[in-house]
C-alpha cells in the first residue's frame, strides 16, 4: 500500500502540478482613513465605536505582511494625525493609540488627504487602496463622492466601512442626546464610484473580520507556482519507507 502511494505521488510529480498561493505585492500602499468625530463615542458598537475601529485596524496590521506600506489619516472637522505610507507599522499603531473622538465629519476632505499621501509616495504606482471607516454622514467639507471619482481616476479603490446602528446617541454637550445613525448609502456610493467594496457593520467582531480580510487581500496577490518538488520528495520518502517495511517483513523488495 505504501509503495502504491509512493508511485502515485511520483506520477503526480511527473505531471508538474501547480497550486495557487498568496504572495506579497511589492510596494503596495494602503491608507487607513478613520472617522474620529464626536459620534464615534457611541457605545452601540462595544466598547465604543472608536475603540472598535482601533481594534479592527490593529487586526488589519496583524494580518498585513511587512512588505505592505501602510499610512493613516484620522479626521473629524478636518483631517489630522497624518502618517505617510511606509513599512514602519509601529508608527500606525502609535497613531491609532493617540486618537480621541470629537468634532464634525469631513469625509471628503479626508479622502482627498489620503489620495495626496499616495500621490506623494515617491515612485509608487498602483496597486494602492484606501480603507475608509466612518459612522455618520458628512457634515462639513467637500463632497466625498466627488473625491471618490478622483480616486477612481487615480486607480485607487476606496473600501468603505459604515459603522454603527440606527438609534445610537451621544451626549450633545448641552444636557441632551444627539442621534448618530450611520450613513451606509453614502459609504456604498463612495465605494461603488471608486471601484471598491462597501460593508455595513454593527458589531466589533464583524468589523475585526472585515479588516483582517482586507489586510490579506490588499497586501497579497494570487500566483500559480509549481509544486513538483513536494510531490517528488514525498514519493521518494514513501518509496524508501515501503522498501524498509518490505525488507523487514518479508526479506525482499516490494
Amino acid at each position: 500500500a505504501v509503495a502504491a502511494l509512493a508511485l502515485t505521488a511520483l506520477a503526480v510529480a511527473l505531471a508538474r502540478p501547480h497550486a495557487t498561493v498568496a504572495v506579497p505585492v511589492e510596494r503596495a500602499s494602503v491608507v487607513l482613513v478613520t472617522d474620529v468625530s464626536r459620534s464615534m463615542r457611541a457605545t452601540d458598537v462595544e466598547p465604543t465605536r472608536l475603540d472598535a475601529a482601533r481594534g479592527a485596524a490593529e487586526a488589519f496590521l496583524e494580518r498585513a505582511p511587512d512588505e505592505l506600506r501602510v499610512g493613516a489619516v484620522a479626521f473629524s472637522t478636518t483631517p489630522h494625525s497624518i502618517v505617510p505610507p511606509g513599512y514602519d507599522h509601529e508608527r500606525v499603531r502609535a497613531h491609532l493609540a493617540s486618537l480621541s473622538a470629537d468634532g464634525s465629519t469631513a469625509t471628503g476632505d479626508a479622502l482627498a488627504q489620503a489620495l495626496q499621501l499616495l500621490e506623494e509616495d515617491g515612485d509608487r504606482r498602483p496597486p494602492a487602496a484606501v480603507v475608509l471607516l466612518s459612522d455618520g454622514e458628512t457634515t462639513t467639507g467637500r463632497d466625498p463622492v466627488a473625491a471618490a471619482r478622483e480616486a477612481r481616476s487615480a486607480g485607487v479603490p476606496v473600501h468603505t466601512v459604515a459603522l454603527g446602528t440606527e438609534g445610537a446617541v451621544v451626549p450633545n454637550g448641552a444636557g441632551g442626546l444627539l442621534p448618530v445613525p450611520p450613513d451606509p448609502d453614502t459609504m456604498a456610493a463612495i465605494a461603488e464610484t471608486s471601484g471598491g467594496e462597501s460593508f455595513d457593520v454593527a458589531e466589533s467582531g464583524e468589523l475585526d473580520s472585515i479588516y483582517e480580510r482586507l489586510g490579506s487581500e490588499l497586501a497579497t496577490r494570487p500566483e500559480q507556482r509549481e509544486i513538483t518538488a513536494g510531490f517528488a520528495a514525498g514519493g521518494i520518502v514513501l518509496l524508501l519507507t515501503a522498501t524498509g517495511l518490505a525488507l523487514r517483513a518479508a526479506g525482499r523488495l516490494p
